[in-house]
């Protein structure tokens, strides 16, 4: 049962978003306990649909004025824990704010809301010549809110770049419910690059409620290749060779043969399933010298123990293959009931070890993973599978993530790439930033967001929780 305050918050959100707006039935915030991290819960106390910016700063002030803990959430994709209502409270969903408001081709930029589904402007953008080009593997899911809030990567990163480096400006809601712009369509605004700052900042300093998005011209051809490999070092040595050779494919990723059984179970391309690996490879640009770079990666492939390489054949073929690697995720599915998606970055050279660390680690805690990941800035997504209905598998997971992302550090690498920090790796915080980093963060979190009521509990250890009816169940360690 809610208390007399949250009954009489939800009746106050009700006028300002009416009453199809707001769900207080503990039945239908249930849905909203987690994202796409399952393992740890917390129910809102509230969930309230805002349409407009101005709805979104009343709501701001109503948990102000109430003393009431307040976070964000796109479409829930987030693997980190990103959507967690750690301490409870009122969660503001945004997905009702869905509109792309302009697409202006001439200046090459698209202003949106932040629901707007990151494949809808793909699909809006079609026949223009140009693409919005940050393209998650959630792509068809997630929305442009949360890969600002994450700085969200995708397959094409390598070449492209992530969400900061197409993302213009921002309006925003501040943690004291006023609205605010970063940035805007001019290309090199003045001042401080504050929407630097905002994108990936995971909801704690701001809520974005509009985004300004750089397009980006289409290239005029695309090649797109398979190549097939008996063995993961292999595989991770060509990745190098083609980078060394000075060539920068638009996309460059890897899966091992552990996902390939699911997605050729789900998709039917005609993977070969004797494979250990394959690569997918995509070079774009003019179409003046691509037949170069192609010949050229189809040999440093060869030269690496490559069993082919396949390009594509056509469009459909191309589509076909991106389909079965950006749905890859959902294939797991055919796998095990649950999985827990990992996120670590290692150098380009210290694939082939940290490959072999995963498969020890899975063996060290009788946790099966698979691997399908962004091969070529070296960003791991290790799937770990289990079920968990078994809290011994939970835990066991815990421990074998949790050494996953100590090899990534002690490789000279990150613990994320794309997917955040969240309340999943907030321990590890502590092991890649020094306490005056820390210190640092925390005042600029302190600088936006001086309440602590915004998104408490995220990212930064320092960073604890409202308390409202209910408290944070407890984290499990994650070492």
């Amino acid at each position: 049962m809610l208390s007399s305050t949250l009954l009489n918050i939800a009746d106050e959100l009700r006028r300002i978003v009416g009453d199809d707006g707001v769900l207080a039935a503990h039945s239908d915030r249930l849905v909203y306990e987690c994202d796409g991290f399952v393992i740890e819960k917390n129910c809102p106390d509230v969930v309230v649909f805002p349409r407009s910016a101005e709805q979104v700063a009343a709501i701001v002030r109503l948990c102000n004025e109430h003393d009431v803990p307040f976070l964000p959430r796109g479409a829930g994709t987030s693997l980190a824990g990103g959507c967690l209502p750690v301490g409870g409270g009122v969660m503001i969903v945004l997905t009702r704010m869905n509109r792309i408001l302009e697409i202006n081709l001439r200046d090459r930029y698209a202003i949106v809301e932040p629901g707007v589904v990151n494949l809808w402007l793909t699909k809006a953008l079609a026949g223009t010549g140009f693409h919005y080009a940050p393209d998650p593997s959630s792509q068809g899911a997630c929305t442009i809110g949360g890969n600002v809030a994450t700085n969200s990567g995708g397959p094409h990163t390598l070449k492209y770049g992530v969400t900061v480096n197409h993302t213009l400006g921002v309006e925003a809601v501040t943690a004291d419910g006023q609205i605010v712009e970063f940035g805007g369509p001019a290309e090199d605004p003045s001042g401080l690059d504050l929407t630097g700052a905002l994108v990936g900042s995971e909801g704690t300093l701001a809520i974005v409620t509009k985004v300004w998005v750089r397009l980006t011209r289409n290239p005029q051809g695309v090649r797109t290749m398979l190549g097939v490999f008996d063995s993961c070092d292999d595989a991770t040595r060509s990745i190098s060779e083609i980078i060394a050779a000075g060539i920068i494919p638009a996309a460059l990723e890897m899966m091992d043969q552990g996902i390939l059984t699911a997605v050729e179970a789900a998709f039917k391309f005609g993977f070969p399933l004797d494979a250990q690996a394959i690569l997918l490879i995509e070079v774009d640009g003019l179409e003046a010298g691509l037949d170069e770079q192609r010949d050229r990666i189809v040999e440093l492939c060869m030269k690496c123990g490559a069993r082919e390489v396949r390009q594509a054949r056509d469009s459909a073929e191309r589509n076909l293959l991106w389909k079965c690697r950006k749905q890859a995720f959902g294939a797991v599915g055919r796998l095990s009931p649950s999985y827990c998606t990992q996120d670590g970055v290692v150098p380009r050279t210290k694939l082939p070890h940290i490959l072999q660390r995963i498969t020890e680690i899975g063996q060290a805690h009788d946790i099966r993973i698979v691997n399908v990941f962004h091969a070529g800035d070296g960003n791991i997504h290790p799937i770990l599978l289990f079920d968990e209905r078994d809290a011994k598998q939970v835990e066991r997971v815990l421990k074998a993530s949790g050494e996953i992302l100590e090899e990534c550090i002690a490789a000279g690498g990150s613990v994320t790439g794309e997917h955040g920090i969240g309340v999943e790796k907030i321990d590890f915080m502590r092991r890649l930033f020094s306490d005056e980093d820390l210190a640092a963060m925390t005042r600029l979190r302190e600088a936006f967001n001086p309440e602590n009521r915004l998104s408490p509990a995220k990212m930064l250890p320092t960073a604890g929780a409202c308390g409202l009816e209910q408290t944070h169940p407890g984290r499990k360690a994650a070492m």
